[in-house]
C-alpha cells in the first residue's frame, strides 16, 4: 500500500451492528460509508482469529485499500518481574505478528506493562530486554517486516510515557511509536491544551527516532476522562466538552511536518464517526488522503 495518512476505528462502532452488519468481511463496506481507510483489529483478550479468517478479511480489505493493524492482548507485560510472564509476552507478540501478517497488515500495537512495585527505571530495563527477545522471535519466524508499536499509556503507574516509548523505539528501526494523544493528556492531567504542547511531542519523536519514523508514526486518538493522581479513567466520545484533547492541533502538525501516520480512533462507541470527523479536520487543515 502507498504511504498516506489514514483514519479508521479501533474495532467496530455501535453503528456497525445498528446498520445490520455482522461479518468481518463486511467491515470494508461499512468503513466506506465514512470514507475511512484504516482499521485496527482488536485482540485485547487474545489472538483468536484463524489464519483462514484473517486472510479472507485481509483480501477484502486490500481490495478497498483499507490498511489493517492489530492490537495485541492487553495482558502482555514486557516489564513483569516474573521471567515466565515476560516469556509468555514474547509469545503473545509473536501470535499477534502472525495474525496481522495473515491480515495483510504490518503493525502490532503493544501495551508494555506497568511499574508495579519496582522503579520506572527497572521496569523499563525489563521491557527493553523483552522487546529485544520479541525482535529475535519475529526475525526467527520470517516476520521481520512487522512493526511493533509500543503505546503511550494513560495511567500514571503504567510504563508508557512518551520518553519510555521512544526509548523502546530506539532499539530497532522497525519499531514505531503508537502515540495515544488521549493517554498522554490523561497521564499529564490535561497538559495537551496548547499548540506548543502538541508540537513538543512531534519534536521529541523527530529528535529521538528521526524524521522518517516520526512522519509514519502510528496513533490512537480519543477524548479520555482522568483523575488526579491516577490518570486515565475511561474513554469518551467527541461529544464530550469537559475533557480533551482536541484533534485540530494534531491535524495541523501532520500537515506542517509532512507526516503520513495511521490515526486510529478509540472513542467509546462512536469510533467510526469520530474517525471521520478527524479526517475532515485534517482535510480542512490542508491535508491529503490520496
Amino acid at each position: 500500500m502507498n504511504l498516506k495518512t489514514r483514519f479508521g476505528p479501533a474495532g467496530n462502532a455501535q453503528s456497525f451492528s445498528e446498520l445490520g452488519y455482522k461479518k468481518n468481511t463486511q467491515i470494508p463496506e461499512y468503513l466506506g460509508r465514512w470514507g475511512l481507510n484504516a482499521y485496527e483489529y482488536q485482540c485485547g483478550r487474545g489472538v483468536k482469529i484463524s489464519e483462514a479468517a484473517a486472510r479472507a478479511f485481509g483480501q477484502v480489505a486490500a481490495e478497498q485499500d483499507i490498511q489493517l493493524s492489530l492490537h495485541a492482548p492487553y495482558y502482555i507485560s514486557m516489564s513483569s518481574v516474573d521471567p515466565e510472564k515476560r516469556d509468555k509476552s514474547v509469545d503473545y507478540v509473536l501470535q499477534s505478528a502472525r495474525a496481522v501478517d495473515a491480515l495483510g497488515g504490518d503493525r502490532v500495537v503493544i501495551h508494555t506493562g506497568s511499574c508495579g512495585k519496582i522503579s520506572r527505571e527497572q521496569a523499563l530495563e525489563l521491557a527493553i530486554d523483552t522487546t529485544r527477545k520479541c525482535i529475535a522471535a519475529l526475525d526467527g519466524e520470517g516476520l521481520s517486516h512487522i512493526h511493533m508499536c509500543p503505546e503511550t499509556m494513560g495511567k500514571v503507574n503504567q510504563l508508557g510515557t512518551l520518553e519510555e516509548v521512544l526509548t523502546l523505539c530506539r532499539l530497532d528501526e522497525r519499531i514505531l511509536p503508537c502515540i495515544d494523544f488521549g493517554h498522554l493528556n490523561a497521564r499529564t492531567f490535561g497538559s495537551l491544551n496548547t499548540a506548543a504542547a502538541f508540537a513538543e511531542i512531534f519534536e521529541k519523536m523527530e529528535n529521538e527516532i528521526g524524521i522518517d519514523r516520526m512522519r509514519m508514526f502510528h496513533s490512537h486518538f480519543s477524548k479520555i476522562a482522568y483523575t488526579i493522581p491516577g490518570g486515565e479513567k475511561c474513554h469518551l466520545t467527541f461529544a464530550d466538552t469537559e475533557f480533551g484533547p482536541e484533534f485540530e492541533p494534531v491535524a495541523e502538525l501532520i500537515v506542517k511536518k509532512g507526516c503520513t501516520p495511521t490515526i486510529i480512533c478509540e472513542s467509546a462507541g462512536t469510533q467510526a464517526e469520530d474517525a471521520a470527523a478527524m479526517k475532515e479536520l485534517y482535510l480542512t487543515a490542508g491535508g491529503n488522503i490520496t
